[in-house]
């Protein structure tokens, strides 16, 4: 076996790592072992926050660090410890909401309070996947902000989700980050964070650099993570604009694409 040119395999969840019925099949198994036999670290870079990522990593047996809520916190697998949080400033939230919403029209909005077991609010109207995710319904606006929050979810009833990224940015960009994170999933987050952001930190603590880096990902919310590693490589069933940024497409989720890729590096 020849020697894996990177030290840090950094991989996407949901479209990436998952296939749709949220397992990993045998063989990405087996070529994410034989990475990190080959001396590279595992590390799962996720939109999901800590509560809603938690029993997939433990299903997984993953015990390193892994990035969740966009880049906002860092989280101890194998410890069950939340390393780093980073919260939304509630009140410039508020002002944004209210900015997309006088250009828009109302808004179904979603949260995610902070901590390792911080609940996922659902609004009136707001619709949810189907599945074993757990979340907490609400139906007056105060409940919304009464704890901190890592970000909010936001949909629109007729506005289809790259219009509606595009509306929020050009409207309150200036007060928060807005990023597409999966279908029906459009994220207001804390300006200036990132997947990226939370990747270099997990990998300072790793003594890893982006420049032994490969990441792999699906969606709009990955560009900043391929922005900071040496490769990007892009599922085949990533959004166009990931794939324009990409150093490479492979396989989708359903067929290994990642194995593909780790496979031909270690020259299986």
């Amino acid at each position: 076996m020849s020697s894996f040119p990177y030290r840090l395999v950094a991989t996407d969840l949901d479209g990436t790592l998952l296939r749709a019925d949220d397992s990993v099949s045998d063989r990405t198994r087996d070529a994410l072992a034989a990475a990190t036999a080959a001396g590279a670290a595992h590390i799962v870079v996720t939109g999901r926050a800590v509560p809603w990522t938690r029993h997939i990593l433990d299903d997984l047996g993953y015990e390193g660090l892994a990035v969740c809520g966009q880049g906002a916190q860092v989280y101890h697998a194998g410890e069950h410890r939340l390393l780093t949080s980073l919260t939304l400033d509630r009140q410039l939230a508020g002002l944004a909401l209210s900015k997309i919403e006088a250009e828009v029209g109302p808004l179904a909005v979603a949260a995610s309070r902070d901590g390792l077991e911080g609940d996922v609010l659902i609004g009136p109207g707001y619709r949810t996947h189907e599945g074993p995710l757990p979340y907490v319904p609400y139906e007056d606006p105060r409940e919304l902000w009464s704890a901190p929050l890592t970000k909010l979810y936001i949909q629109h009833p007729e506005l289809g989700d790259d219009e509606l990224t595009r509306i929020a940015r050009e409207t309150a960009g200036a007060l928060v980050g807005v990023v597409m994170a999966g279908p029906g999933i459009v994220e207001i987050v804390p300006l200036g964070l990132s997947k990226a952001t939370g990747l270099s930190l997990a990998a300072r603590r790793l003594g890893v650099k982006a420049a032994e880096t490969i990441a792999f990902g699906d969606m709009p919310n990955d560009i900043p993570m391929f922005g900071w590693a040496a490769h990007g490589v892009a599922m085949a069933n990533a959004h166009e604009e990931l794939k324009a940024v990409a150093d490479e497409v492979t396989g989708s989720n359903e067929e290994d694409g990642i194995a593909v890729v780790l496979e031909r590096l270690l020259g299986a």
